[in-house]
């Protein structure tokens, strides 16, 4: 199935086409649209198979981008994969103007707290930091 039966705005498709995805795999496919509906979904995938655009898709199509306050928060379980679960959201969301901020142990908390006070649109980060 291609992206563009999914439902998704057309600023999501774009920045979906400019990292190179055209067809959405299972997970994509089967989580996406219950995402867009408001369902929980908990969904069991490989490594690699899409599972931070499977949920994080639906996240940044509900985002108002005029509200500026956090609307989205993603659990990580460790710094490694909450680094990058921001660097794929922010790439998802860029024609979208979704910000995001990663916050995680072993880092300079006081630059973390900063960036929150700018308001990101979605906090990622680890249970320990959060």
């Amino acid at each position: 199935m291609k992206f563009t039966e999914l439902g998704l705005s057309p600023e999501l498709l774009k920045s979906i086409e400019a990292m190179g995805f055209e067809e959405a795999t299972p997970i994509q496919e089967q989580t996406i649209p219950l995402g867009l509906q408001g369902l929980d979904v908990i969904g069991q995938a490989q490594t690699g198979t899409g599972k931070t655009a499977a949920f994080g898709l639906p996240m940044l199509e509900k985002i108002d981008r005029n509200n500026r306050a956090i609307q989205g928060l993603v659990i990580a379980p460790t710094r490694e994969l909450a680094i990058q679960t921001q660097e794929e959201l922010y790439r998802l969301g860029r024609e979208k103007r979704i910000t995001t901020q990663v916050v995680y142990g072993g880092a300079d908390i006081s630059r973390q707290i900063r960036a929150i006070k700018n308001n990101p649109h979605i906090i990622v980060g680890t249970p320990g930091r959060l």
